[in-house]
């Protein structure tokens, strides 16, 4: 009696490749392709988070310059009520001088009310400029989170070995996607209902 003859090792193709091992090829090259989309978006968001964070310091330092503003004109509008109060007990000789000085603190009020406009007018665009950055970065941090759960889910598509997992993860990572274009793209694509619930 022979021993029985070594097998042969069959050769790898395509067609011999087990559910298991295509479901893992599909897994590992949607985790290639949304974790480099999400590097990218991440590099985007933090620029759009430093444009944020200067408009506020603009806006803030604005507001307080237009406080200060308002200060001083509360001071000469004090000053005029001051000045009208010393005229009625002055002498008849002083009253040239009063005039000046209430010419000079006149023009001032009305100096500071236009610069109060002007700094509220440019506190108000600052405030803006934070707005619509802060609308792109709900969209960055919408994608962030859903190409998150994406990475989840295909983690356990492939432990499970479950078809319907990849499909999922496929679903979160499109909406990861297309939220993360919309920041690039400036897209009016934000789901206020979400943003309230998360913010």
């Amino acid at each position: 009696m022979h021993p029985p003859a070594p097998e042969t090792p069959r050769a790898e193709t395509p067609g011999n490749e087990t559910v298991k091992e295509r479901l893992n090829s599909l897994v590992a090259i949607t985790v290639a392709v949304l974790a480099a989309f999400m590097g990218i978006t991440k590099v985007k968001d933090d620029n759009v988070v430093q444009a944020m964070q200067q408009a506020k310091i603009n806006a803030v330092d604005t507001w307080g310059e237009y406080q200060a503003k308002k200060l001083k004109h509360h001071l000469a509008e004090h000053s005029l009520t001051q000045l009208d109060a010393l005229q009625l007990v002055a002498p008849t000789n002083a009253v040239p001088q009063f005039k000046a000085l209430r010419q000079g603190y006149e023009a001032r009020v009305i100096r500071y009310e236009q610069e109060e406009r002007e700094l509220m007018a440019k506190a108000r665009g600052f405030e803006a400029e934070y707005d619509k950055h802060n609308y792109r970065d709900d969209q960055f941090d919408l994608s962030d989170a859903a190409l998150s759960v994406a990475l989840g889910v295909l983690a356990t598509a492939s432990l499970a070995n479950r078809r319907w997992l990849l499909v999922l993860a496929w679903v979160f990572g499109a909406i990861g996607i297309i939220m993360g274009l919309a920041g690039f793209f400036r897209l009016n694509l934000h789901p206020d209902w979400l943003v309230n619930i998360l913010s």
